[in-house]
């Protein structure tokens, strides 16, 4: 007897069946892998994975089409609906429509579900009657530099305090990684803001919050991620970061913190001290200089039990994830944060009593 037969015969009610969306663009690399992982889940109801498919320039939608035709008729079947735009909120917003289960789980193309990670979610949400649970993203290298800057982002030297990168004790929380939701409320609040290219996950979940809703994190859930294969990949992908959430501080007022503001801070630090220590005083060099002992020294820390390849290439992966960060928050311009629309695009799908939201 399954589970769901389980608890029928016990009065209890059925767990309910999960709507897995994925954006997808350029990732022919781990697709099949992070499909696989979705698919294994021990979860005794049904499971559809609702790939949303950019405009890829790899073997990504063949990929997809083999998935789909692999499935086809199960209870864990793999559908794909377009994304033109490549958009990731876009991507999103049209596999939740294309979905129809009363529990959303978020899965990147590049991330792989740790056992029991939907279970554990789908119980979390009934117990503490959350609106969206996550947990830790697990970033795992695979090669010297991966490995670097998987270990620059799980540090507090690499990302401060963030519960879901770090890890922590289970609690309410600002945000999550990717996140587990009720479908009601995704419906209610109209989705992801697509204006948002980057930081939609933060925004989502600052308007959850402010709805009434309930963030929790949790360390039971975990998703492992893959680093940016590159020094320019990875700078460019914590530009981004900086400047959206900029557009996040300026479109919802009150919403930055002292740890969105440490590495511009940063950043003006190690500038000024390099010119002010050229044109003005060599005292001045003691900003940039702290900075680059805090680094080295939190690298020797950070990168105890890494191979040395990897060790020697922390402090770099360090300095450009807050260097980055910094600059793109410091030089976002406002006519982003302009363009940021209150309308989201509205979803819909079939619910069922199960996916009321708890406020």
């Amino acid at each position: 007897m399954n589970a769901n037969a389980a608890s029928s015969a016990s009065g209890a009610q059925p767990l309910p069946p999960v709507s897995v969306i994925m954006p997808v663009l350029d990732e022919s690399r781990h697709l099949r892998d992070a499909v696989r992982e979705i698919l294994a889940q021990d979860y005794p109801a049904p499971i559809e994975v609702v790939i949303a498919l950019g405009p890829s320039k790899d073997d990504t939608d063949r990929i997809a089409a083999e998935l789909v035709a692999e499935t086809a008729g199960s209870d864990r079947e793999v559908r794909t609906v377009a994304n033109p735009s490549g958009r990731t909120p876009a991507a999103l917003n049209a596999a939740i429509r294309g979905s129809r289960f009363p529990v959303v789980v978020r899965v990147d193309g590049h991330g792989l579900l740790t056992p029991g990670y939907i279970a554990t979610a789908v119980r979390l949400l009934d117990e503490k009657g959350a609106a969206n649970v996550g947990g830790i993203m697990h970033a795992e290298g695979e090669t010297a530099w991966e490995k670097a800057v998987a270990a620059a982002m799980t540090s507090r030297i690499g990302v401060g305090n963030a519960a879901f990168h770090t890890g922590g004790e289970a609690a309410p929380a600002d945000t999550v990684y990717l996140g587990v939701f009720r479908r009601t409320v995704l419906e209610r609040l109209g989705g992801y803001n697509e204006e948002f290219l980057r930081a939609q996950d933060w925004e989502l979940n600052y308007r959850i919050r402010q709805d009434g809703g309930l963030i929790w994190f949790t360390p039971e859930l975990r998703v492992t991620y893959r680093p940016r294969p590159s020094v320019r990949a990875l700078a460019r992908q914590y530009r981004d970061y900086g400047r959206w959430r900029r557009v996040v501080s300026r479109y919802h007022r009150g919403s930055v913190n002292l740890r969105y503001l440490a590495p511009p801070a940063a950043l003006l630090g190690v500038v000024l001290g390099l010119v002010g220590g050229v044109l003005l005083h060599p005292l001045l060099f003691v900003a940039p200089g702290g900075y680059a002992a805090m680094i080295l020294l939190g690298s020797l820390r950070e990168g105890r039990g890494l191979p040395l390849a990897s060790r020697a290439q922390l402090p770099l992966a360090l300095a450009t994830m807050h260097m980055s960060w910094g600059w793109g928050f410091l030089t976002s311009p406002r006519s982003l944060a302009r363009r940021v629309i209150a309308s989201a695009v509205p979803v819909a799908g079939a619910v069922d009593s199960w996916g009321a939201a708890a406020r």
